[in-house]
C-alpha cells in the first residue's frame, strides 16, 4: 500500500474532487438504478468472459493432449488445429460486438441517466 504522505504518491483526479462530490457518488451509487447498472453489466461480462475462457482453454488443451483430432484435415491442407485457432479471432470480435450491442441497448442509456443526474447535482 502506497504511503499518501510519500512523495512517490501522485494524487490522482479523484483525491481533488470536493467532499459534496464523493458524498453525492456515494448516494447515487446505492441507488436501485446504479444497482441495476452494474446488475446488467455483470449479466453480459460474467458469461461471456467464462464461455470464452471455457472456449479458449478447450483449445489449448486440444492442441497439447489431442494433437491427432486436432490434425484432422478439414479441406486439403486446412486441419482442425487452424480452423480452431482462427475461431479464436471470430469469437473475439463477435463478442466486442455482442457487447456493443447490449451497451448501446441496455447500458448507456441507464449510464447517462446517472451521470446527468451526478452532473445536475455537483453543478457541472
Amino acid at each position: 500500500m502506497v504511503d499518501r504522505a510519500s512523495p512517490a504518491y501522485e494524487s490522482g483526479e479523484a483525491d481533488q474532487l470536493p467532499a459534496q462530490d464523493h458524498e453525492v457518488y456515494n448516494r447515487i451509487a446505492n441507488e436501485g438504478d446504479f444497482v441495476e447498472l452494474r446488475r446488467r453489466y455483470r449479466n453480459f461480462a460474467f458469461p461471456a468472459t467464462i464461455a470464452f475462457m471455457v472456449w479458449y482453454v478447450t483449445y489449448v488443451i486440444c492442441n497439447n493432449w489431442a494433437r491427432d483430432f486436432m490434425d484432422t484435415k478439414v479441406v486439403g491442407h486446412i486441419n482442425v488445429a487452424l480452423v480452431f485457432g482462427l475461431l479464436q479471432f471470430a469469437s473475439t470480435f463477435i463478442i466486442a460486438i455482442l457487447y456493443a450491442r447490449h451497451s448501446t441497448k441496455s447500458l448507456d442509456p441507464l449510464a447517462s441517466k446517472l451521470r446527468d443526474e451526478f452532473d445536475r447535482e455537483t453543478g457541472r
